[in-house]
């Protein structure tokens, strides 16, 4: 191997790209894993209610429908009951300008979404009863109006104009990578200056008691509203009731085979990389037949020749696993600090020791492998042979 730095240095490589692809693409997969969780883990209790598309007679849904759905006596798997309105709008600040989605919510919608502040405060109750101004926006709204190095303690206390309306931002939402360019004010003044739609409500939101009680839940929503709209059959509601669960499971089993595919595909450079290593050992028993011939003229068993090559070929496709592991490793690490200021809505790669164990373990299983044919090739040459090969 010293001899020959650059080709041993060479034939490792296959291995080192291999083990350093297969960390590095599991890190990614179980980042992208943990952030699904994170997002949509407390959805899994949720029902949204809309109004149906595409029916002309559909009737809206109203403050009188959120307030029977909050009938305890009818609807006693239900926790929580929010109502929102709002579309999108044209949002301004100064000669900025983007368009962006407007959300009317009462003040326990912080809570019910999940969401927290990064700057400011949230809509406070005497806000809410008063119709007041005031608007919590995004931090995407708060990039496309004020720029990316937009200071968030300069932006609360700045006027923004939704539509025609003069609005104060009050607050900045922390990101959640799913809803950050929208810009929230309360029920009333959405309805007063924005939508002007009386008592109508865009979209109720519904929590169940639990996870669990999520059916009996949807059932319990579909019978009141079915009562309030005078809904005889099924085919005939004017309202959609979605739930969260079925996406959740769905996209559990999209990211589990998506983790399971970029790691075959990292695997098949480690498979490459032993094909790679077979072929050198190989050339490596035709180039050094006559030391084969000589030891074994002297004495050598088969066993010290293949013992010789096999470790040879674990030693080359060790080096390389452990190379590969201190890159996959070191990128993965250098990605969760990086990533999250170069690009924020990107995965944050997490390193766990299975993968870290598994590709390593793998790169020896491949030296014994791809060193062991031509290990066997090399004991059983016949003396006499060896030494007259030319």
């Amino acid at each position: 191997m010293r001899s020959n730095r650059l080709r041993s240095l060479l034939t490792t490589m296959g291995i080192v790209i291999g083990v350093g692809a297969v960390i590095v693409l599991v890190a990614l997969g179980n980042g992208m894993q943990a952030g699904f969780d994170e997002q949509f883990s407390r959805l899994a209790n949720q029902l949204t209610v809309s109004k149906a598309d595409g029916m002309g007679s559909a009737r809206d849904l109203t403050d009188q429908d959120v307030e029977a759905l909050k009938d305890k006596a009818h609807t006693p798997d239900i926790a929580s009951v929010t109502p929102t309105t709002g579309g999108t709008a044209v949002l301004s600040a100064g000669q900025a300008t983007t368009r962006a989605k407007t959300v009317g919510a009462p003040d326990e919608y912080l809570d019910v979404s999940d969401r927290s502040m990064a700057f400011g405060s949230w809509i406070s109750r005497a806000e809410q009863r008063s119709g007041a101004k005031v608007a919590v926006i995004g931090q995407d709204t708060v990039s496309e109006l004020w720029g990316r190095s937009a200071n968030l303690a300069e932006v609360v206390g700045q006027e923004v104009r939704i539509g025609r309306t003069p609005f104060k931002v009050i607050g900045v939402l922390a990101r959640d990578k799913q809803q950050d360019k929208v810009a929230i004010v309360p029920m009333e003044a959405a309805r007063a200056y924005l939508t002007g739609s009386g008592n109508v409500v865009e979209q109720i939101i519904v929590k169940a008691t639990g996870a669990a009680t999520v059916p009996a839940a949807t059932e319990q929503v579909n019978r009141v509203l079915d009562s309030q709209h005078r809904i005889r059959t099924e085919k005939d509601r004017d309202f959609n009731v979605r739930g969260y669960q079925n996406m959740l499971d769905r996209r559990n089993e999209y990211m589990t085979f998506l983790t399971v595919f970029t790691t075959a595909v990292a695997a098949i450079s480690l498979v490459v990389g032993g094909i790679g290593v077979a072929n050198i050992m190989l050339v490596s028993v035709t180039e050094r037949t006559r030391e084969i011939g000589i030891r074994k003229a002297i004495g050598a068993p088969r066993r010290a020749i293949l013992k010789q090559f096999l470790i040879e070929a674990v030693v080359l496709t060790g080096l390389g696993g452990l190379a590969g592991v201190a890159i996959g490793v070191g990128l993965s690490m250098i990605g969760s600090f990086a990533l999250p200021k170069l690009f924020p809505a990107f995965p944050v790669p997490i390193v766990t020791m299975l993968p870290v164990l598994v590709a390593f373990g793998v790169s020896l299983a491949i030296g014994v492998v791809a060193g062991g044919y031509p290990a066997h090739r090399a004991a059983r040459l016949r003396p006499i042979e060896a030494l007259r090969f030319e």
